[in-house]
Parts: structure tokens; C-alpha cells; sequence
């Protein structure tokens, strides 16, 4: 039978300790069946599952490498691996895997006990941890960048997703993080196109609010403004009483308050990094398309769909040109463009706040509640709640170190 042994090294962490292991494997005419490494602080963990072949001897291979680690001051273990247990690892590799991302303003060790935890609760076991975020310098108080993310790769299938789930919003909600839980497949590995809502969004305002202060009835369009992100009044109704309460606003005012939006934390590290990295981007809004122009011209979008105000004389009418763009238009919206640049629904990713953005929250393959309420926040598959937009790229497992800009 052919022996198979788990070689672990641990030390400090140098240029070629690899190499020198390795070499001395492919003297002895070694196969390697598995190999992983990790440095943290400098200290490196190294393991390597190899099968010492029919026949050979396994002692003169033990006793190099013994020497070969004390020269190099690390540490090694060397574990017999039965044929039985390495065929049950072998199987192994079927099981579904899942990716859970936890993001943070700074990463406790409670936080990562109680993801943990409800991981190995729901029968998930953990293959690999890596941290995604920089580096933080502790010094002058730790000003390093005020966010955190740690992946964790996980093999298994949840006897109950949902409860998986809901366990998983309790804590993000209790401990003030955002949990993802992402099935780790081929297009997860390749997002292509990425769609925005663009009020609360985008922006950290509701354009149709600032239409309306300027109007003077921004206390009445408010109101309906809520209730209908809320999910307690039809969308289209209330856009058109909204809109209506606009009649007679100077058209000139939309510069005004198109310069003065505030764009939302992220929003432009988020959107310049998609477009280095060739992912295609639109706003799909249930505002209006001058402020959408404004934002393609300002972050460089590909696609703008949103309502046409209507102006004659230099003056808001009150209405709007052609069918409004509600929940359903955006998830329609969201098929065509998706099919025009030749890309599944599963490689897209949906971002929004509103009720009325559930319907292409669902259907993309990565849906993600930003910043949402608390009916969208459970509605969705994934949200974001304590990051700004840029969080979004630890989803799709850019690393800070990769930054592009």
C-alpha cells in the first residue's frame, strides 16, 4: 500500500522555506495530494499531505526533512494519514461550499466566535479564513481605514437554510455587522454587471424630497415618500401624487439640487473599481433621469433608466413622460441589459434600499439590501448595513491590497 503522511511546518515566515521542503520531497520522488499555506504576523503555517510511493522507504525522508527543519528553526509534525480516512477526504469534495463574509467597522473576536458558532450549529464545517480588509496601524489610536472583512470558506449543506439565515441576521443585528452567505460557484466567481437603485443608494437623499422643499410641500411629499419605501402604498400612485405636488417648480432649480447631492460613503471607490475591472453598470431608478444623466457623467455608468419629468415653458407640469419606472420595470430592466451584454441573471448583482427594488433584488444573482429597511433588510439575500458601498467588492472577493485606483 502506498503510505500516505500530513506534513504541518510552523516558524517564522522567510523567502524559500517552501522551496527547500518541496525539493527535498521531489528527491524522494514524492506525489503531493494537498498543499496549503498561511502567514499570519510573519508566522507562517505550512501543511502538505503527500503519498510516499509502493515501495519506497519513508524513514530516510523523515530524517531530511527533520534536519532540514531544525536548520530553518520550525516545527514539524508528521501524521500517518489511513487509506480510509483519506478516501472519506476525498469524497468530501463533492459537498456543496458556501463563502460567509463577515464586514465590520473593526473585527472582534466575539463576532467571529458567534459566526463561528452558527456555522458549526447548522453542520457547515470551516475550510479556510482569510482577511480581506488592510492592514490597521495601531497608532495614534488605530486611524487606520474604519472597516473590516474576514472570508470564510465553508463545505456542507444547512440542514435548514433559513434558519441558517435568520441565525445569521440575529447576529449581524445584535453585534451591529453584515453577514453574507453566498453559495461559492462559478458565478459567484464572475459578476459582470452591476445595477443601482439611486436614491438612498447612490446618494443619501431622495431627489424627489429636495424637488419638493424647494416647492415648499416638502413636508407632504415626505410623508408618501416613506410610507411607499415602507412597502404601504402602491409605488406608481404615490410617485404620481408625489410628482403632482411638484406642478409649477422652475425647471433651473434641478442644477441646483443635482450639484448639491451628496453621494453615498463608497459610492465612487465602488463604481471606478467595477469599471477598471470591466464590469458593466447602470442605474435603474424610481426617480428621475436628469439626476441619473448627472451620476453617469459624474461616476462614469453605463445605462440610466429612470422617470422623464415633464417641462414645458421652463417648468415642472406635474406628470411624467411615459410609463413610470416601478419594481417590476426595474427587474425587467434588469433582463434586458443583462441580455444584451450576454450575461446570466446569476452573474448580476442588484443593489438597493426600497420595497420597490425587491423584485430585482431577487432575481440577480447576487442581491444585496443596502442601507435598507427593516422589510427590504429581511426580504433580500444579502445586505449591507454597517459598510458604505464599497463593502460590495469584499462580496465579490476583492481584496484592499488589489485596490485598482
Amino acid at each position: 500500500m502506498n503510505e500516505i503522511i500530513l506534513l504541518t511546518f510552523s516558524g517564522d515566515d522567510r523567502p524559500g522555506v517552501t522551496s527547500a521542503i518541496t525539493g527535498i520531497l521531489a528527491r524522494h520522488h514524492i506525489n503531493i495530494l494537498d498543499i496549503g499555506q498561511a502567514v499570519i504576523h510573519n508566522t507562517l503555517s505550512l501543511g502538505i499531505l503527500i503519498q510516499v510511493p509502493k515501495g519506497s522507504e519513508s524513514s530516510p525522508l523523515v530524517r531530511e526533512i527533520l534536519c532540514k527543519a531544525h536548520e530553518m528553526n520550525m516545527l514539524v509534525r508528521f501524521e500517518p494519514v489511513d487509506d480510509d480516512a483519506y478516501e472519506r477526504w476525498v469524497e468530501g469534495q463533492g459537498k456543496s461550499r458556501h463563502i460567509i463574509t463577515l464586514l465590520a467597522r473593526r473585527i472582534s473576536a466575539e463576532q467571529i466566535a458567534r459566526v463561528t458558532a452558527i456555522a458549526a450549529d447548522h453542520g457547515l464545517n470551516i475550510d479556510n479564513i482569510s482577511r480581506l480588509s488592510g492592514r490597521v496601524s495601531l497608532r495614534d489610536g488605530g486611524s487606520g481605514p474604519a472597516r473590516a472583512c474576514v472570508e470564510f470558506s465553508v463545505r456542507g449543506m444547512p440542514a435548514d437554510a433559513t434558519a441558517l439565515r435568520e441565525a445569521f441576521l440575529k447576529t449581524a443585528s445584535d453585534l451591529d455587522v453584515d453577514i453574507a452567505l453566498q453559495k461559492d460557484d462559478v458565478f459567484r466567481r464572475n459578476r459582470r454587471l452591476v445595477v443601482f437603485d439611486m436614491d438612498s443608494t447612490l446618494i443619501e437623499a431622495e431627489v424627489i424630497d429636495e424637488l419638493a422643499r424647494e416647492a415648499g410641500v416638502g413636508d407632504q411629499v415626505a410623508a408618501i415618500t416613506q410610507a411607499a419605501m415602507r412597502g404601504e402604498l402602491d409605488f406608481k400612485e404615490s410617485f404620481r401624487r408625489r410628482v403632482a405636488l411638484l406642478e409649477g417648480l422652475d425647471a433651473a432649480v434641478l442644477e441646483r439640487v443635482a450639484e448639491r447631492l451628496p453621494l453615498t460613503e463608497g459610492a465612487t471607490e465602488l463604481v471606478g473599481h467595477l469599471k477598471v475591472l470591466g464590469f458593466k453598470t447602470a442605474i435603474l431608478s424610481g426617480g428621475f433621469t436628469y439626476f441619473g444623466r448627472y451620476l453617469q457623467q459624474k461616476l462614469g455608468f453605463d445605462y440610466v433608466y429612470a422617470n422623464e419629468l415633464d417641462i414645458r415653458a421652463g417648468k415642472v407640469t406635474g406628470k411624467v413622460v411615459g410609463s413610470i419606472v416601478d419594481g417590476e420595470r426595474k427587474a425587467q430592466l434588469l433582463r434586458e441589459i443583462a441580455a444584451k451584454e450576454g450575461v446570466r441573471l446569476e452573474q448580476t448583482i442588484a443593489v438597493g434600499d426600497g420595497a420597490n427594488d425587491l423584485p430585482m433584488l431577487s432575481i440577480a444573482g447576487l442581491g444585496i439590501a443596502f442601507r435598507a429597511k427593516p422589510l427590504v433588510r429581511q426580504s433580500a439575500k444579502q445586505a449591507i448595513s454597517t459598510l458604505g458601498l464599497d463593502g460590495i467588492l469584499y462580496l465579490i472577493g476583492f481584496r484592499d491590497r488589489d485596490s485598482l485606483l
